[in-house]
């Protein structure tokens, strides 16, 4: 959406002008349905509480190329955003992130992702994530938890062999499988096996996202014409 009106100033536009662009699309990287590698990035924000990182805007991309490139210089496919002194896990590059691992109260099964607090991005892939493991993860002991959870303890989690996998989510890939996080110097490793390149369950909220999109699966959010 972009304003129209005939002034050039600061201040809402008196027209606006909205476009809808459909387009075929090949896969989100060029490397295919990939497992990917983060660096936790601490010395940069995407978003701060009160900003407009809940919102779909040009200003919440810009902040992130920089940081992306360097992140890519060292090997690194995305950034990984971490925020605050707690340095809570927020989002990667420019999709919401997904935590599965076994907590440690009680070694139950959790699909963590970051509450929606303003920060983060109320994605509709996010949200179909959510409402599908609520739906047929969560009757098989699963927890579906909005939560904030900081990246010491994903990183704890990951030595003591309880993080099952980690995988981002968003319009144009799906799901995105993470194999590993730079943090601190050391690598996190997020689950997967050398042979794997995706987790059990980002494979199947691809390939059930997926049949819903493409009318193999009969489902309340899509009808098949």
């Amino acid at each position: 959406m972009i304003g129209t009106q005939s002034t050039l100033g600061v201040g809402p536009p008196g027209s606006a002008l909205l476009f809808v662009i459909a387009s075929p699309v090949g896969p989100y990287y060029p490397t295919g349905f990939k497992a990917i590698s983060l660096e936790a990035t601490d010395y940069a924000v995407r978003a701060w509480p009160g900003g407009v990182g809940d919102k779909k805007l040009g200003a919440n991309y810009a902040p992130c190329i920089v940081p992306q490139q360097e992140a890519a210089s060292r090997g690194f496919q995305q950034n990984l955003w971490l925020f605050g002194e707690e340095e809570y896990v927020t989002e990667v590059g420019t999709m919401n992130l997904f935590i599965a691992l076994k907590n440690e109260e009680r070694g139950q099964k959790e699909l963590i992702t970051a509450p929606l607090d303003g920060t983060i991005l109320e994605g509709v892939t996010r949200d179909s994530v959510l409402a599908l493991a609520r739906e047929r993860l969560a009757p098989k002991g699963w927890t579906i938890s909005e939560r904030q959870i900081k990246m010491g303890d994903v990183a704890k989690a990951a030595e003591e062999g309880r993080l099952l996998e980690v995988f981002g989510s968003g319009t144009a890939a799906i799901v995105s499988p993470v194999r590993s996080i730079s943090y601190r110097g050391k690598l996190v490793n997020c689950g997967l096996k050398d042979s794997e390149e995706a987790g059990e369950i980002a494979l199947q909220m691809k390939n059930w996202m997926e049949g819903i999109q493409y009318g193999d699966e009969a489902h309340p959010w899509s009808h098949v014409l």
